[in-house]
């Protein structure tokens, strides 16, 4: 069965320079991890009564299996994606991990 990694990064202090270092720097190491299927990220807006996003950027990675993650995470590739967050997501994070039930 698919797994599913799901990071929710909370608010930045400076959400200019988080956008940035995601975007030159973390999203490319996090896309070398091997066995990756997919890589998705959503930037929330506000909600329908215009509420402020509880998240600034929610990311998406899903493997095969879940031993297929643990490697992936275990190697070079997911280490040194790990050690980035340090760089950058000082706001904190949240790690979702789960099978992935395709609904459509």
């Amino acid at each position: 069965m698919p797994v599913s990694l799901t990071v929710l990064y909370h608010h930045p202090a400076d959400a200019a320079a988080f956008d940035k270092h995601y975007t030159e720097v973390h999203a490319p190491l996090a896309a070398k991890m091997p066995d990756l299927q997919s890589y998705t990220v959503v930037r929330p807006g506000p909600g329908p009564d215009g509420s402020a996003p509880a998240y600034h950027l929610v990311a998406t990675l899903t493997w095969p299996s879940p031993e297929a993650m643990q490697s992936s995470m275990a190697g070079p590739e997911g280490q040194a994606g790990n050690a980035d967050l340090a760089n950058f997501a000082q706001a904190g994070t949240t790690f979702l991990i789960g099978g992935v039930e395709q609904v459509v």
